[in-house]
């Protein structure tokens, strides 16, 4: 069987100054059609301060107002998703975590053997960061990092990010129309991995170069991560469940794919 980690971020999971309840709906949908292909689904899931800031809009940029706005809105994230995976007789299963777990062996392990038997039973694990009691020096910052990690460390095969852009392209697309969107990646140069940083949404914290610092990672150690739109999940679906890759970004050491 085989397993994955699906990553999706702020943009796609909220709109202006509400949940994005059409695009989660779609995201469960998707995750009941890739359990219905014996695939395993870790999903690390941002989202928790944007859906604080729904029921009380603080400046997020004060760390103590974001963490506030994090411990609002995760219960209000879980309940969603609760709700939605609900609909299809599927169980989910709240996992806060914090950048010391994967230093230590011992709190390292129990996660894995939780989350195994999460698997086991048929439970989608939903992944965040511990945003409230992480302190900076043990902080992931954005959950493309973590889910690199969760990706590597829980014995996935593939990171999917589903985010707003369908793919990485060779140029900015937003400034050059003649960008082109690269199918396969084999490997990212110092320069890319060190561009300014470019969030898109106004909770997001991180950008395209978290993703690629994910897929670095990853393929620094022998794992692929897949980057789509999460918008429309066309091109995801087309890869995961037909094994067609029209579209969306492949980074991966291996050169016949």
């Amino acid at each position: 069987m085989k397993r994955i980690v699906l990553k999706v971020g702020s943009a796609v999971l909220t709109n202006i100054d509400e949940l994005a309840l059409d695009r989660l709906m779609n995201l469960v949908d998707f995750i009941d059609k890739l359990k219905q292909k014996n695939i395993e689904v870790i999903l690390v899931s941002s989202g928790a301060v944007a859906a604080g800031y729904t029921l009380l809009p603080l400046d997020k940029s004060i760390l103590e107002n974001k963490q506030a706005l994090a411990s609002i809105g995760q219960p209000l994230l879980m309940d969603t998703y609760r709700r939605q995976f609900g609909r299809y007789n599927i169980l989910c299963a709240q996992v806060l975590m914090e950048a010391s777990i994967f230093k230590d062996n011992s709190r390292l392990n129990h996660a894995r053997d939780t989350i195994s038997n999460l698997l086991k039973n048929n439970v989608v694990p939903i992944i965040n960061e511990n945003d409230v009691t992480a302190i900076d020096e043990l902080v992931f910052g954005d959950n493309d990092q973590l889910a690199a990690y969760v990706t590597q460390y829980f014995d996935a095969n593939l990171l999917v990010i589903l985010t707003d852009i369908d793919g990485y392209y060779d140029d900015n697309p937003k400034i050059n129309e003649n960008a082109k969107l690269q199918k396969i990646v084999n490997s990212l140069s110092d320069d890319e991995l060190n561009m300014k940083h470019s969030a898109n949404s106004e909770f997001a914290t991180g950008g395209i170069v978290t993703k690629l610092k994910a897929a670095d990672y990853l393929m620094n150690n022998n794992l692929d991560m897949y980057l789509a739109s999460g918008f429309d999940l066309t091109n995801a679906k087309n890869y995961l469940l037909d094994n067609n890759h029209n579209g969306g970004t492949l980074f991966t050491r291996d050169n016949n794919e």
